[in-house]
């Protein structure tokens, strides 16, 4: 018994060298860096475009309009709707942000064509708390911004 297991280890000791001998790596293990060396930025100018400027810079991507590759980022656009049926007190809403984006090199051809970013939150507003509810509506905005770069840093990343 002790025979086996001591084989069983050293064989799944020995083909893990192998395997990091050979070059090979678990993706998102290793620390984090930046999903391209240089990047243009084109599109209107919106807060989803200057979050996205600043997790690229902050990332180590050079962002300017003469590099390589140009993400082209479309307006986002915000959509509300309420969930709850009743129309007084406590009630359930979702926002969603939708912006179309692509990824394209200098001539013109697309690395990603036509993608889109889409998260939705729901929150809780009441209609007695006016300016809690104005706050709440611009937390979630905030939120949908951040998880919106987040998924756009993800899918540059594949690049």
């Amino acid at each position: 018994m002790q025979r086996r297991t001591f084989l069983t280890l050293g064989l799944v000791g020995g083909a893990g060298l192998a395997l990091a001998g050979c070059g090979f790596r678990l993706r998102g293990l290793d620390t984090p860096s930046a999903p391209l060396s240089e990047l243009a930025l084109a599109g209107p100018d919106s807060d989803l475009a200057r979050l996205a400027e600043r997790r690229l810079t902050a990332a180590g991507t050079q962002v300017h309009d003469g590099a390589g590759l140009t993400l082209n980022l479309g307006a986002p656009v915000f959509r509300q709707r309420r969930l709850s049926v009743l129309s007084s007190g406590p009630r359930d809403e979702e926002m969603r942000l939708v912006a179309p984006f692509s990824v394209q090199r200098n001539d013109g051809a697309y690395l990603l064509d036509q993608q889109r970013l889409e998260v939705s939150r729901i929150y809780s507003v009441d209609d007695g708390d006016l300016l809690g509810r104005e706050e709440r509506r611009e937390e979630t905005r905030e939120e949908l911004l951040e998880e919106a770069v987040r998924q756009l840093m993800e899918r540059l990343r594949s690049l």
